[in-house]
């Protein structure tokens, strides 16, 4: 199969994925402390890594460790503790909606830090994809006004850690594969997982309670599909297309999860519908072959 269909089926399946990631974390928040969420769900991934493709992390490099190191903390383990913590004040929808500032922000990492040239099209693309995250922000603030709104800058935070893991994967990775890269991430961060649990208390309980139990095994699922099999398929995506397309799945994660939260309960306006819609027409200016502007100049003319 061609590269140029199998990064939208990448893209389809990482959206699903990662959308239903944020009501995972919000039924874990139940009976774990942001912390523990956290720390779980490397835990899990990182097991779950180890034991599918621990002979892919043996031939690597010296240097190839110091970016799996920095990909691992930037692109996985700052991120996991943000959102956790978000999302003890934030609903989930409107943590994945905020998720989507990630390709405004690579666009940004990439042309500062990396040299990266961006066309037109890419530009256009991420500014409509943002209006139409402005349009889920504002509408979802209209309906829920008790959201401590603050906690959404972790959010942002944590897009700015995946903005610069993207760039990072993109220009220092291409020769390590993909589940190399997704060993050695989870590799290097399961021990800082076990520590920061330890510290947690969670290990002095005396008995746990079956939303603790529930709890462990949503972030189970989380960790080993949300966060091993989704980044396995996620550095492939980087792989085989540019950081923005890459990033544009923060796009479409937003639509998966407003499903979910409707699902839960959480209140869903027609103007969030549009804007969703909105967010999509972005995706694809972002990922057309032709300069959409250029192509309108010529006609204009």
């Amino acid at each position: 199969m061609v590269s140029g269909n199998l990064k939208w089926i990448y893209l389809i399946i990482l959206s699903l994925v990662w959308g239903s990631s944020f009501i995972l974390i919000k039924k874990a928040l139940v009976g774990l402390t942001a912390l523990q969420v956290g720390s779980f769900r490397i835990i899990f991934a990182a097991v779950f890594l180890v034991l599918v493709g621990f002979k892919s992390i043996r031939r690597l490099t010296k240097r190839q460790w110091k970016w799996i190191v920095i990909s691992g903390f930037l692109g996985s383990f700052f991120p996991v503790y943000l959102f956790s913590f978000a999302e003890t004040e934030i609903d989930s929808a409107v943590a994945s909606i905020l998720n989507a500032t990630t390709p405004l922000l690579t666009l940004i990492f990439g042309a500062i830090f990396f040299n990266s040239v961006f066309n037109q099209n890419k530009i256009l693309g991420v500014v409509i994809g943002l209006l139409g995250t402005a349009g889920l922000i504002l509408s979802g603030a209209t309906i829920n006004p008790d959201q401590n709104y603050l906690y959404s800058l972790l959010v942002v935070m944590a897009a700015g850690c995946y903005a610069m893991n993207v760039n990072i994967l993109k220009t220092r990775m291409s020769d390590i594969s993909p589940l190399g890269i997704a060993v050695g991430n989870f590799s290097a961060l399961l021990i800082p997982a076990l520590i920061i649990l330890y510290f947690t208390g969670f290990f002095e309980l005396s008995e746990y309670s079956s939303e603790i139990e529930w709890s462990v095994f949503f972030v189970a699922i989380l960790g080993i599909i949300g966060t091993g099999i989704a980044m396995i398929i996620f550095n492939k995506l980087v792989q085989i297309s540019d950081p923005v397309f890459t990033t544009s799945v923060t796009y479409t994660i937003p639509v998966v999860a407003l499903g979910w939260g409707i699902l839960d309960g959480e209140v869903f306006s027609f103007w969030q519908l549009i804007s969703a819609l909105v967010i999509l027409v972005g995706v694809f200016i972002v990922n057309r072959s032709k300069d959409i502007i250029s192509r309108f100049r010529k006609q204009a003319t």
